[in-house]
C-alpha cells in the first residue's frame, strides 16, 4: 500500500484504506473516495493532485491525498 499522492501518474488504482478523522473520512466520502473504489492520477501540480474518481475530476491537496493509500 501506498499514499495516493506517491502513485504514479494516469494509472487507475483501488483504494484500500482511508485514514483520518471521521470528518475527514466522511469529506472524502462525499467526493467519492471510498474503499474499494478506483482513482486514478491525471495530474500533480506543486503538491496539489487532480484525481479521476467515479468518472469526475476533483482536486485535493497532498495532505488529504497521503491519507488515501491505494
Amino acid at each position: 500500500m501506498i499514499p495516493l499522492a506517491l502513485a504514479p501518474q494516469g494509472e487507475e488504482q483501488i483504494v484500500k484504506k482511508i485514514g483520518g478523522s471521521d470528518e475527514v473520512k466522511r469529506h472524502l466520502a462525499n467526493l467519492g473516495f471510498t474503499v474499494g473504489g478506483t482513482v486514478a492520477v491525471v495530474n500533480s501540480l506543486s503538491g496539489n493532485l487532480i484525481v479521476k474518481v467515479k468518472e469526475s475530476r476533483v482536486a485535493i491537496n497532498e495532505d488529504m491525498a497521503r491519507r488515501i493509500m491505494v
